[in-house]
């Protein structure tokens, strides 16, 4: 028995799929976005969307690819060295996770399509290595403060899905009344549930200052 392909939607591009699910995105969160609500939202059948994408994966990896490409467009040109270049990067990485609900989920562990990645990669790695760093030791302080950020809004999400937003379960004071026979604990709640610009900054600044320390280069 031969299975057929379904047939091709003429109103249907891959930017279209993008788009809409990157939209939906922000309404359903990750785990709400299907394939079939973003066929419906299209007002076309499921399988058309096999066209363009295999699996739900295929299209997170787009998507997190157009997500890249619209942060690195509204980017601007970093003066300064590497501790500047670290600094600005991860501060416009997390911004633009945070305009997506689940931004840093879809961002994570997706494989970005084509080679734009690589022109900035490029670019990073060589000031690095005109710094000082060996290839490995650029390698490693670019990966790390990325994956800080990362996991930092993953938490931060986990939180906040969007600005504005709050999960319950995180009110502040009913914490800190529940752990009242814990006060070191619940006066951290501050802390870790807090001021979340302030902390990204405390902690984006204690890796950099990790990595100068580790390799010794000023």
């Amino acid at each position: 028995m031969v299975t057929q392909r379904p047939q091709r939607s003429p109103k249907l591009d891959k930017k279209q799929v993008v788009e809409t699910a990157l939209r939906l995105l922000n309404e359903t969160g990750l785990d709400g976005l299907t394939l079939r609500a973003i066929a419906k939202e299209l007002n076309v059948q499921a399988p058309a969307l096999y066209w363009h994408f295999k699996n739900k994966q295929e299209l997170l990896d787009e998507m997190a690819t157009e997500m890249y490409r619209r942060m690195v467009e509204d980017a601007t040109a970093t003066p300064g060295g590497w501790r500047e270049r670290l600094l600005a990067a991860n501060r416009g990485l997390r911004a633009a996770l945070l305009s997506y609900r689940d931004g840093a989920k879809v961002f994570s562990g997706s494989r970005f399509t084509g080679t734009l990645h690589a022109v900035e990669m490029e670019r990073t790695l060589r000031l690095f290595t005109e710094s000082g760093f060996t290839l490995t030791q650029a390698v490693r302080a670019t990966s790390t403060t990325y994956v800080y950020t990362i996991g930092f809004v993953t938490e931060e999400q986990g939180v906040q899905p969007l600005p504005g937003e709050r999960r319950e379960g995180y009110d502040l004071d009913e914490r800190a009344r529940r752990m009242a026979d814990f006060p070191l604990s619940a006066a951290a709640g501050a802390e870790i549930f807090g001021d979340y610009e302030r902390n990204f900054e405390e902690g984006l600044h204690l890796v950099v200052a990790g990595i100068e320390a580790r390799y010794g280069i000023g």
